[in-house]
């Protein structure tokens, strides 16, 4: 596994989703608020409608797995129909967007970030032709990790060229992963839940998706998810240099998993409530755990802060806002890291 990038100082970035529908604005406002040495990242803009979200955003990357959509969502199908190419052309449209925005900065990032779904919540959200959902066929599963891990290394490589070799950033978001290992996502009837993915078989997975973004040129591999569902002891295993998850809810058990890649020297990312109305502020919601732990002040500068709110639902005002409150934390830990 490459040592993932773990830089001088604690740095902000945003989850993915970004309200509006204009692609190149988006990425203007996002590059103003998380300039060096912060993360940019590629957004995505759900209020577009289908073909923008999330799930069908992925499949647009799939490899040789066609998608088409249903009343119940998106399905493998024999041909791809009219909602995935719209669904590839608004992820050509948002890349060539931002060749033309970084085309007019005088340098070119040193990194940028890519967020697309996981395959345990891709499988989880996409169905077989009968209409159950692929997560229950283990054929299923293993042809859309396969075909994943093809799509991201045409991604990457598009992005990298488009970045002038900036470092890439893969972000996996795995939202249903605590279901899956739990055996509590619902059956398509809705009636029952499907049997659980096993543990190994997870890991395995992502080992492979991360081993795909490493071999496109990807310096650093995540997966963004629950706290209760990512086994944060296992990250190694997995292949994957961190994990997003919420501050919020976390055992010392948890922050002890994730003390443990800290003192090996990882970046460690974690959500933050921006929220000003919280008894804690971002700050403090760091830096209490973190004494509690005896964890060196100085590693405070390998966080990556990630908001838990969901940008996309607000306006662009409000999630400029937050991000603005995500760099002042960074900077304010970095303050810290030297007291």
């Amino acid at each position: 596994m490459n040592h993932p990038i773990t830089g001088g100082a604690a740095i902000a970035s945003g989850a993915g989703p970004w309200p509006g529908i204009d692609p190149a604005e988006a990425i203007r406002v996002i590059r103003g608020e998380l300039g060096a040495p912060h993360l940019s990242f590629l957004p995505s803009l759900p209020q577009r409608g289908v073909g923008a979200d999330a799930v069908g955003r992925t499949a647009a990357m799939l490899t040789g797995l066609p998608v088409d959509t249903q009343p119940y969502g998106w399905r493998l199908a024999a041909h791809g129909g009219k909602d995935l190419r719209r669904a590839a052309s608004l992820l050509d449209t948002d890349i060539n967007a931002l060749a033309d925005v970084l085309g007019a900065e005088e340098t070119a990032p040193e990194q940028l970030k890519l967020q697309l779904r996981g395959p345990w919540s891709l499988a989880a959200n996409l169905y077989l032709h009968h209409g159950e959902r692929a997560l229950s066929d283990h054929g299923a599963r293993r042809d859309i990790l396969q075909s994943l891990c093809a799509g991201l290394q045409a991604h990457v490589d598009k992005v990298r060229e488009v970045c002038r070799g900036a470092d890439i950033v893969a972000q996996f978001d795995e939202p249903e992963i605590g279901r899956v290992l739990a055996g509590a996502i619902p059956t398509a009837s809705g009636y029952r839940t499907l049997r659980s993915i096993p543990e190994p078989e997870v890991l395995q997975g992502w080992r492979a998706i991360a081993e795909a973004a490493r071999q496109a040129g990807a310096a650093e591999v995540a997966v963004n998810g629950p706290a209760a569902g990512v086994p944060l002891g296992k990250l190694k295993e997995a292949g994957l240099d961190a994990a997003g998850v919420d501050v919020e809810g976390l055992s010392m058990a948890q922050w002890e998993d994730l003390a443990g890649s800290i003192e090996a020297g990882h970046r460690v990312w974690l959500r933050l409530k921006t929220e000003t109305t919280e008894a804690l502020s971002p700050e403090e919601q760091v830096l209490e755990p973190w004494r509690r732990l005896g964890l060196p002040a100085a590693r405070l500068r390998q966080l990556l802060l990630l908001p838990t709110s969901e940008l996309a639902g607000g306006s662009t005002a409000t999630a400029r806002t937050i991000l603005h409150r995500l760099t002042s934390t960074a900077e304010a830990l970095n303050q810290a890291s030297t007291e």
